[in-house]
């Protein structure tokens, strides 16, 4: 059984990281999406609240599970089995950090990581606009899965 890892921090998910997801769940036995927990970092969202909206997103997946983790990538990629990682790509800018993260954990855990380019029509998502729009009172229906866009409505509210 082939297992894949979504890694990411998914502050808020969007319907890019969901759409990467689904596709992997079509490729993979099991598709593990950990969610990091970093408490150096100040997330919008709480762990649990991405993890239920990740769930929520993908409970039709039988194949996906959402876990959160703390630490080395790598440590948590072995814990849950997985032989590789799966990370979504924007646009070219987003290769070049992707790629060294990719050769670290390669090197100090022994992982490959692959890389799945996003659709076009998710292609200038990403989570740190997705507040931005929010904050400044934009909609973002459609842009993330529908119980996110309702709670940073109501957070904004």
């Amino acid at each position: 059984m082939t297992v894949a890892l979504c890694p990411g921090s998914f502050d808020p998910p969007t319907s890019g990281h969901v759409d990467v997801i689904r596709r992997c769940a079509r490729l993979f036995d099991r598709v593990v999406v950990g969610v990091v927990a970093n408490p150096s970092k100040q997330s919008f969202f709480t762990l649990e609240e991405r993890v239920g909206f990740l769930q929520n997103a993908l409970c039709d997946l039988p194949q996906v599970v959402v876990r959160h983790y703390q630490g080395l990538l790598v440590d948590f990629a072995r814990q849950e089995g997985a032989a590789v990682l799966i990370k979504g790509l924007r646009a070219v800018s987003d290769f070049d950090s992707e790629l060294q993260m990719a050769q670290m954990n390669q090197t100090v855990g022994g992982i490959e990581t692959m890389f799945m380019p996003t659709r076009p029509e998710w292609s200038f998502l990403s989570s740190s606009l997705i507040r931005e729009v929010a904050a400044l009172g934009g909609s973002v229906q459609g842009l993330v899965p529908d119980d996110v866009a309702k709670a940073m409505k109501e957070r904004f509210s």
